[in-house]
């Protein structure tokens, strides 16, 4: 399955889960305030987001099935950018609980938040990789956005983009192969892959707006979010960007698209 938001109207925000290709869409949250940054928990039964409900971004756990949901992380500031340990156990999440964006660790039954990074930069995006070991996230510590790479208990830091002075939104294959990222150049912004053993990126989309890249499962396609006639439409491409093929989803501003995992 995957999940995506739809903005249908400057009031009117929906949380969607449908199959693969688009089809069997429902809405499991409506909302007057924006809903972004869903993120599928690794046994693919529940959904973190932020909601802006309470006119502030909040990260919520919700679970697919009951509809039950809490939210896990309501610090002071800003909450925001969820990604899930490969175990399901906790959440990194982006705080500015201390002054600026700093990425925490905190249990996805919520509780106290614990710092991982710690530089005077914007620390955003964190996406775990396959084995839980470390985590990537984008920083701006360089000057511009780049990603970078920390164990998933924090410390210090390694680049892992050099090419280009704007790469963001790191997303990890399921088997460690491969990250998927944005890059922007010469005003266009599209996704790479860039190989792991190798370090060589190669564009897989080639249009101006290209947004939120998302592996499948096997790692072998992404979904992503585009724009056709100023409004937000989701693609499937093959990891070597030779296949495209546009979702048929519901009407409205669709973005922030998110493959869930094989179900347990």
């Amino acid at each position: 399955r995957i999940a995506y938001v739809i903005k249908h109207s400057a009031n009117s925000y929906s949380l969607q889960v449908a199959d693969a290709d688009g089809a069997n869409g429902f809405t499991l949250l409506r909302s007057s305030e924006p809903i972004i940054s869903p993120a599928w928990s690794p046994e693919g039964g529940r959904l973190a987001y932020v909601s802006f409900e309470s006119k502030k971004p909040v990260v919520y756990v919700h679970d697919v099935s009951s509809g039950s949901r809490r939210a896990v992380a309501n610090f002071k500031g800003s909450n925001s950018a969820p990604a899930w340990s490969p175990d399901g156990s906790r959440l990194a999440v982006v705080l500015t609980r201390d002054g600026h964006s700093q990425i925490y660790a905190v249990s996805a039954n919520g509780g106290e938040a614990v710092r991982l990074s710690n530089s005077n930069a914007i620390d955003t995006e964190p996406a775990y990789s396959a084995d839980g070991s470390r985590i990537y996230f984008t920083s701006d510590r360089a000057g511009g956005p780049q990603i970078y790479v920390m164990g998933a208990g924090g410390g210090s830091a390694q680049r892992v983009t050099f090419e280009g002075n704007y790469n963001v939104s790191p997303t990890p294959a399921p088997d460690g192969t491969a990250l998927a990222f944005v890059r922007r150049e010469a005003g266009r912004f599209r996704v790479m892959v860039q190989e792991t053993a190798t370090g060589q990126a190669n564009y897989v989309t080639d249009t101006h707006y290209d947004e939120s890249p998302s592996f499948a499962p096997n790692g072998q396609m992404l979904v992503y979010a585009s724009e056709q006639g100023g409004r937000g439409v989701l693609f499937t491409v093959t990891r070597d960007g030779s296949t495209k093929t546009r979702l048929t989803t519901s009407g409205g501003d669709i973005r922030a698209p998110v493959w869930g995992p094989y179900p347990r």
